[in-house]
């Protein structure tokens, strides 16, 4: 297997598996996100996010992550923050999803980032133990806030 930083030409791809990642989450109809939307945002003048692909030794594209970078005002250090990880349910348990974020937490390692983070829904239990048998802690007394939309749009007025 190998993880490698995302090309453009993995841009199809990459969007295939958002729309699979969101139909497992029951989401499917909240994604806008487009080839072109994601092209611009991982490959235009200034990117501020990223992607690394998971694929196989023949070359197929089994999975992604997609990831930012933060700040911690208490450490005084960026982050990386991951939107989305993911791998197709045909190669899950061969270890592309650990690669990845072993891939994230050498990039936190290697920039002297201080955190690796992320979400995952809390009905999410195979996510979950994986999650646990790498080590990964629960912030249970944090809650997500969210605005957008309209109330997004009305709160900038």
């Amino acid at each position: 297997m190998s993880i490698r930083p995302a090309l453009p030409s993995d841009v199809p791809d990459i969007l295939a598996m958002i729309r699979e990642l969101a139909e497992y989450e029951r989401a499917l109809d909240e994604v806008a996100a487009t080839e072109d939307l994601l092209d611009a945002a991982l490959f235009g003048p200034d990117p501020a996010v990223f992607a690394l692909i998971a694929e196989t030794p023949d070359g197929t594209v089994v999975g992604f992550a997609l990831w930012f970078r933060n700040f911690s005002t208490w450490l005084g250090r960026h982050g990386v923050y991951l939107e989305d990880l993911y791998v197709r349910p045909a190669y899950r348990g061969e270890g592309y999803g650990k690669a990845l974020l072993v891939e994230l937490a050498r990039i936190c390692r290697d920039r002297g980032y201080g955190r690796l983070e992320w979400w995952v829904l809390d009905w999410n239990e195979p996510a979950l133990q994986f999650y646990r048998s790498i080590g990964a802690l629960a912030m249970d007394e944090w809650t997500v806030q969210r605005v957008t939309g309209q109330t997004l749009r009305d709160l900038a007025r």
